[in-house]
């Protein structure tokens, strides 16, 4: 089992790369990989990378190597897919609320299909007919995930087509003699329950004997990591388990055994990322110390988006008295990454790193204030490789043709 990088080995990268940096672990998302395989090895199970966690095309081409396939949610993730490496069987696209178009497209790359609409979905029948398989992601009017802005299955929700409609999606079905080889759920993002995925699958049996050619049930992702010491997260060996008694006393009537799809994101690379930042300043006022960083929420939103939690650590004085801490950002909007948090004493020029921010780091950032995106390395077998370069000010400045 991959230990934590450590604070002496993040401080050398953070010498060697500069900051704001991200580092990612190899290792961490084998480890992550392998447990999946391990817990779900006596059912019959695929797994697809949500790729919309982290795209960079080395950690794409890193998990393709692993033998998954991956999850995309928009033409352009499927085409980055290609490009990594992934062939088209491994490839499934999830449209949401997108022009036909794009589907259109998905559908000349040869990739899996998922459609949300009854819209998009009677397009497709009108099109495609019974020529190309399809599946239909469904919403199961179900409420979970760790807040409402990442839980994605509720009866308000905007994915899916609701469940209570199932009869129109039966009759687009019928009236087009479409394939329909696959039903999709998402419910949400940090699940804890495994409860709540049993639920999900309860709702698919009851529509699984309208669809002839059904071959898999994905159930999405959402699966929870551990943010904090004690942190309660999902039970994947105990969710394995508790789907093989739902198949058991729910058999296919048509006979045929389906494969479970699961589209782990998050669970994969979120505890492999680290990401390092340098205090600039270290201001005392009467209600709080703030410690601002050369970052904000435009390298790393989650805090802000969705009270996400981070571990941050003085990676520089792993071993000084513990204080009280507001840490913040550069950029010229409210950026807490934290209130009144403990951290080992900081000074300035100190380097803090955040932990499990490989997912929805990066990948979410932006060129806000007109500040550069970071770099990111990734280290395997002990090794260190820069996969994105930081970028400089022509990167603001490409795509801007000089009109005036």
């Amino acid at each position: 089992m991959p230990e934590q990088l450590s604070p002496a080995y993040l401080k050398k990268l953070a010498n060697t790369y500069g900051t704001p940096l991200y580092v990612y672990h190899a290792e961490k998302i084998k480890e992550q990989y392998e447990r999946l395989q391990k817990a779900f090895a006596q059912i019959n199970t695929r797994f697809f990378y949500a790729c919309k966690a982290l795209t960079n095309l080395n950690i794409l081409r890193y998990i393709r190597s692993l033998g998954a396939g991956v999850d995309c949610s928009s033409i352009f993730e499927v085409k980055l897919a290609l490009h990594a490496g992934f062939s088209a069987a491994n490839i499934l696209y999830t449209s949401n609320g997108i022009n036909f178009i794009e589907i259109e497209e998905a559908q000349q790359l040869g990739v899996i299909i998922n459609i949300d609409s009854l819209s998009n979905l009677e397009k497709f029948g009108r099109k495609y007919g019974h020529t190309y398989p399809v599946g239909v992601r469904l919403r199961p009017n179900i409420l979970a995930g760790g807040h409402i802005k990442i839980s994605t299955g509720h009866d308000k929700s905007k994915f899916g087509i609701p469940v209570d409609q199932i009869d129109k999606v039966i009759a687009l079905v019928e009236k087009y003699n479409m394939r329909i080889n696959d039903l999709h759920i998402h419910t949400g993002s940090d699940i804890k329950d495994a409860d709540v995925f049993v639920k999900g699958i309860e709702i698919l049996f009851d529509v699984i004997p309208h669809f002839a050619d059904l071959e898999s049930i994905d159930l999405g992702g959402g699966f929870k990591v551990s943010y904090q010491e004690n942190d309660t997260v999902t039970d994947v060996e105990l969710l394995a388990k508790k789907l093989a008694e739902a198949f058991a006393a729910h058999p296919n009537p048509a006979g045929r055994l389906l494969q479970v799809w699961f589209e782990p994101g998050k669970f994969l690379v979120s505890e492999s990322g680290y990401f390092i930042t340098c205090v600039n300043v270290i201001k005392e006022t009467s209600s709080a110390v703030f410690v601002s960083v050369d970052s904000g929420f435009n390298h790393l939103i989650r805090p802000m988006f969705y009270d996400a939690y981070h571990r941050i650590e003085n990676i520089s004085n792993p071993e000084g008295e513990w204080q009280k801490y507001s840490v913040v950002g550069n950029i010229c909007e409210t950026d807490t990454f934290a209130w009144d948090r403990n951290i080992r004493e900081v000074h300035e020029g100190d380097y803090l790193a955040f932990y499990n921010a490989g997912a929805y780091g990066f990948e979410m950032s932006s060129n806000f204030n007109s500040r550069l995106r970071p770099a990111e390395v990734l280290v395997k077998d002990g090794q260190t490789h820069l996969i994105r370069e930081r970028e400089k000010l022509e990167d603001l400045l490409k795509n801007q043709p000089r009109v005036l």
